[in-house]
């Protein structure tokens, strides 16, 4: 049995369809989670592989990257946002998404080094994007997005802050583990999410289930969400966990 924790979110159709298709290697466990939960899971070996938030491999030395596949944007990506009702510079206090680590490093990271201003910023719990209002801006991330989008003044989106600040893609979430796998399996693995990523349209008609328009869905995963892990993003990513180690 392989247990896997994957990302409850619109962008991982594609795994999820490749994983359902192709992955017959073996038996699986697969379950559904927030970035901080797969993070979670990996960090206490309660699942083989995860897709998690690329903090998580500043955590641990025994966590290693095990495909060719990723979560990530070479400009915008649309789902990780900071929401205000003001401009940037009149922002006091920010409340941080609960669901994931890496996008809280990337939000800290823009605010010292490229926007260099100071907020309060507030842990948040579910429910908090009713506080946002005024100078209290609020970090969300995922699919909450869609709904949020002409709620509010201004729309910050993180992942094109940082390619303008860097000229590099964003990674949000790689494939990992910190355990031993057969190499077959892996290999079996990387496959099917590969046969996933290669067939998107195909991937939300038969996974998506919400309520948004499916071009839509659509234009988001095949223009704004970016799966090939190459050179050029494992730099970016680097880079990433580079400052946030030097935030620390």
């Amino acid at each position: 049995m392989l247990d896997i924790s994957i990302v409850s979110y619109t962008n991982t159709i594609p795994f999820l369809y490749g994983i359902n298709s192709k992955f017959l290697h073996e038996s699986l466990n697969l379950s559904l989670d927030y970035p901080s939960i797969c993070a979670s899971k990996i960090l206490n070996n309660q699942v083989d592989i995860g897709l998690v938030p690329v903090t998580v491999l500043n955590r641990s030395p025994k966590i290693k990257i095990v495909t060719d596949y990723c979560i990530s944007a070479k400009d915008e990506v649309w789902t990780v946002c900071l929401f205000s009702d003001v401009p940037i510079e009149e922002i006091k206090k920010i409340y941080l998404d609960y669901q994931s680590n890496t996008s809280v490093s990337l939000l800290k990271i823009l605010l010292k080094d490229y926007w260099k201003i100071n907020p309060e910023l507030i842990t948040a719990n579910p429910g908090y994007e009713s506080s946002i209002k005024a100078e209290v801006a609020g970090l969300v991330i995922g699919d909450r997005v869609f709904e949020l989008e002409k709620k509010y003044f201004f729309k910050y989106d993180l992942s094109y802050f940082w390619h303008k600040m860097t000229g590099l893609p964003f990674v949000f979430a790689v494939w990992a583990s910190n355990t031993d796998i057969s190499k077959d399996a892996m290999i079996d693995f990387n496959a099917s999410l590969k046969y996933g990523v290669e067939n998107i349209n195909q991937a939300i008609d038969s996974q998506y289930k919400g309520d948004y328009d499916k071009l839509l869905i659509s234009r988001y995963l095949n223009k704004k969400i970016s799966y090939n892990l190459d050179d050029e993003k494992i730099k970016a990513m680097n880079l990433f966990l580079d400052k946030t180690q030097d935030s620390i």
